[in-house]
This record gives C-alpha cells, structure tokens and sequence, in this order.
C-alpha cells in the first residue's frame, strides 16, 4: 500500500544517507609512522618512569599461618624509589591497535611494615626487589560516535621472574619469618593488580580523549572540525587517521556545499608524522572567512599614509588626475570580495584568485573624502607555504591583475595605467595587510609541549603533503 512504499522510500533514503556518511573522504589525513611510534615509545616510557616514581599507593594488610599463630601485617607508606625499563618495544597491529611490550623491567620499591601476633607485636621497614618483569599490552583504537578517537584495553600479559623482600628493623626471627611469607602475596598482590592499573590508567587516557576539543578556534572569525570520519586504520607499518578538516565561521556550522575528493598520502615511512592537506581544507576556509567579512579590507589614511598611497604617486601612474589634485592627498582603497578566493593546488604550485571590487576615494586637507573611481578586479596570487608551531602559514605574492572600471569622476585614458597603480596599491599596502592576517596560521596539529622539527611541504594536483619529525620538550 502507500503506507508501505512510503517506508520502503525513506528506508532507501537513509540507507543511501548512511552510505555517504560512512564513506566520507577527509579534509586532513594525518599518519603515524614506525619511527613515529618509536619515539613516542621513547618519550612515554621517560615520562612513565617520572610518573611511576612520584606514584602513591594504598596500604594492604594480610593474614598469615605459622604453626597455629596467626599473624596480622600492615604494608603502608609503599614508594617506588628506583625503576628500570631496558627493553622496550613497540608495534601496530593491523585491524587493531598498537601493541606495547616491556621486558626485564626491574623495580626497587620501600615500605612500612607492621605485624601483631598473639602477644607479640613489632614494625620496622621493608625493602622490595623486583626483577624480571615482563608486560605486553595492546590497545584497540576506534572512534566514537562523537569523532573523537578512543583507546581501550585490548589485552595485558603479564610475567615476573623475582620478588625478595628484605626487612628492616624488628625483631630478628621476624625478619625470616615476613620475609618468606610475604614473597608470594606480593607476587599475587602484582600478578592481580599490575594489568588492572593498567586498564585504569588507559581509561582515564581515553576520558581525557573525549574531552579533547574537535572543535578548535582558529581566531576571531573560523573554527576548524579535527574530528575522525572514520576510525583509525591500522596497518603493519603505520596507523592512518582521517580528519573532516572542515573550516567553519564562527557559530555557522553549515557544510560546504563541496565535499573533499579522494587523495592518498604517499607510500613513504621515514619521516616520523605525514600530514596530508587537501584543497578541501582551504577552500573551506577560504569560504569561511568570506562568510565572515574578513576578506573586505579598508586601506585607512593613517594606512595611506604609512604606504605613501597619495594623489602624488597616482599622478605617476595616470598623469590626466593632475589638475584636481594640486596638493599631495592620502588615497583610500576599500576593496570587497564578491566571491570566496579560488584556491588551486597543482605540481610545486599554490594559486589563490581573489575577485572584488575597489572603490577609491582621496582625503582632501579639510578631512573629507573625495570619491575618485571603483571597478571590479580579479587578482592572481601565489601562495608560499610554510610550517611554524604546527601551523600552516600562508604569505601571498601578487602575480597579475584584471581591471574594469564601473564608475569614475575622471576620464582614463588608459586603463592599463589605472591597473598598474591598482597592481602597485595592492602590492604594497593590501598583501601586506592580508599577510599578516595569514600570518596567524592554520593549526594542523594540537599536541602539546610538541614542535614539528624539518617540516618539507609538497604541492600535488588537490593536496599537500607535508612529511616531519617531532621533538617533545
């Protein structure tokens, strides 16, 4: 019936919905390498060491039999004093994860002991020895279902070669009687509670994942979406990670109404991190900063008069003006974006045409502004790209100008003339203006206490490429 075609249309429809979502392409591609995951296995077992050696830990009381006495103990105050890890390693396992192994890890750890049996009571200190500790975790990687990416206990094994406790203080038969019987709660005491801690501590690494902003400010106008379209893909040789990369104005979370092409970041592994830029990307914010006004630019007189713009200097370019301006006047450019700027990404090339218009007026001495003539133009810039605190920074270099005139007081009689001064105003006041607004960079990364050391840029046909180590400080 209707009813039912109606359903089978709307189930079609979110099926085909879901489809498109599932297999949405990126804006950003960012991969990690072996020698990537090397030297993060290197930092982080530094940092482990400095975490593990500031770590508290709970007292734990037991019960043991000699003969027919029962003794009672407290273990309190323990502190890890020294710890050692000289064989580490680290893997991706594919479809997975990452896979994290120490082996002949050793640990020196210090405690108070308390022991109460029948009549007797006594305390001294505890000295504990361990050698021979293996451990193997894997961590299972995904995204949830708000883009941000999630890591989990996949698996934890476990192994430990020697426990000696030695014991300070006390009575001396007490010593040698604590001493055997506290080796092996100890190694159970490890054996229970080491991979349990571990899958802890992984948790509230994955909470503080959730709370990672996806959403980040660029500045006063553009927002950037870091959040994952699809989980991590793992491969023997490295993990990939597939950001939206959509730049948004602030507070207008409108899709483009473009979506990212295909592209792939090269089969290469030794640089540490590969962060692949697609034309996506820029257009994106390319579209965001026009929906935000902050492509029109005003060339003000104090602005003028630092760039030396002045009837003067028009008057170089198209003598006809000469006859109304007899004293020097500071010359006014108010330029407009009709149209987001067109970004192109080609082999070694990045062009970026902006379209606008120009109305230019003149300050007379009596502070009021003379309109003189507007057009429309079409300017052509290269853009050289650079990396600086994991931002992309982009500085234009004007190549060519189109000029029409719409209105004018004065008669031209070249127009070649009016474009060569636009062509010089534009080179010497308005790029600069626009460069240092670009100045500011797109973040591409957010690691903290984190720089990108030998960044190499690459501009392919829709995408770039940019291969990097890092430093940790």
């Amino acid at each position: 019936d209707k009813g039912e075609k109606m359903l089978k249309t709307w189930y079609s429809f979110l099926l085909c919905w879901l489809s498109l979502r599932l297999e949405a392409n990126p804006g950003l591609k960012v991969r990690i390498t072996q020698n990537g995951l090397d030297y993060g296995r290197r930092i982080g077992m530094e940092l482990l060491k400095q975490a593990v050696l500031k770590e508290t830990f709970p007292s734990w009381s037991g019960q043991e039999s000699f003969s027919v006495v029962k003794v009672n103990y407290v273990i309190s105050r323990l502190r890890i004093n020294a710890v050692d890890f000289p064989k580490t390693s680290a893997s991706f396992i594919p479809g997975t994860g990452i896979s994290l192994s120490v082996a002949h890890a050793s640990a020196t750890i210090s405690a108070d002991w308390r022991m109460n049996a029948w009549l007797l009571k006594d305390q001294g200190g505890i000295t504990l020895s361990i050698s021979g500790l293996f451990i193997a975790v894997i961590f299972r990687v995904s995204k949830d279902s708000t883009g941000h990416l999630s890591m989990l206990l996949h698996n934890c094994q476990l192994s430990i070669n020697s426990v000696k406790v030695k014991l300070n203080g006390g009575s001396s038969w007490i010593y040698s009687f604590l001493s055997g019987f506290l080796e092996e709660p100890i190694r159970t005491k490890l054996d229970k509670n080491l991979c349990l801690n571990i899958k802890y501590k992984i948790q509230m690494m994955d909470a503080q994942l959730r709370k990672h902003k996806v959403l980040n400010q660029i500045d006063a106008f553009a927002q950037i979406d870091y959040s994952l379209v699809s989980s991590p893909a793992v491969f023997k040789s490295h993990i990939n990670l597939d950001l939206k990369g959509t730049v948004y104005p602030v507070g207008y979370h409108t899709d483009p109404p473009f979506v990212p092409a295909p592209f792939a970041l090269p089969n290469e592994g030794d640089s540490m991190l590969y962060l692949g830029v697609s034309s996506y990307f820029l257009k994106s914010a390319s579209l965001a900063y026009y929906r935000a006004g902050a492509l029109n630019i005003t060339i003000s007189k104090e602005l003028a008069t630092t760039f030396n713009l002045n009837t003067t200097l028009f008057k170089d370019f198209v003598p006809e003006i000469a006859p109304s301006y007899l004293t020097a006047c500071p010359v006014l450019l108010k330029l407009m974006a009709t149209s987001p700027p067109a970004v192109s990404l080609n082999a070694d090339r990045c062009i970026l045409q902006i379209t606008g218009c120009v109305e230019v007026l003149a300050v007379l001495p009596n502070s009021t502004t003379q309109y003189i003539f507007a057009g429309n133009l079409t300017a052509s810039t290269r853009a050289n790209l650079t990396i600086t605190k994991q931002k992309l920074i982009i500085s234009l270099l004007l190549k060519r100008l189109q000029f029409s005139l719409l209105h004018s007081t004065l008669g031209f009689s070249e127009m070649s003339l009016v474009e060569n001064f636009l062509s010089y105003a534009l080179w010497s006041a308005v790029i600069p203006v626009i460069n240092d607004k670009l100045g500011k960079g797109f973040p591409l990364l957010n690691l903290a206490h984190t720089t990108l050391t030998g960044p190499v840029i690459k501009t392919n046909q829709g995408h770039l490429v940019i291969s990097t180590d890092v430093h940790y400080k």
